[in-house]
């Protein structure tokens, strides 16, 4: 059974930083091309940040330069460390593989940046 589970977040002011954690279960992690994703209330939800199997990475304008996406294949794990967060990062984050499987939105995890 696929699953990937979510974790790291939290309360964090604005300005601070928070690392999130994405650990793939029960399909091959190397050969896939992961994203972290988000979605404010009341919004759709968007990319954030996407990182290919060789490393490549690439990022929404909303963080690039605040936002850094990587990946542990040995430890099925893909990384997003948040730093300068503003209110406006508050959001539930998501990972998935890129482009995105509906099936495997899992239950993401709460991020809140307070002013």
């Amino acid at each position: 059974q696929v699953q990937l589970v979510e974790s790291g977040g939290g309360l964090a002011q604005a300005g601070g930083s928070l690392k999130l954690s994405c650990v793939v279960s029960g399909r091959i992690f190397s050969g896939n091309h992961m994203g972290w994703y988000r979605q404010a209330p009341g919004k759709q939800r968007e990319m954030v940040a996407i990182i290919t199997t060789g490393g490549g990475t690439n990022y929404a304008d909303s963080v690039k330069g605040r936002f850094t996406i990587s990946r542990d294949n040995a430890k099925n794990t893909v990384y997003l460390q948040m730093n300068s967060l503003k209110p406006e990062d508050t959001a539930v984050y998501y990972c998935n593989w890129y482009p995105s499987i509906a099936d495997y939105w899992g239950q993401g995890t709460q991020v809140t940046v307070s002013s």
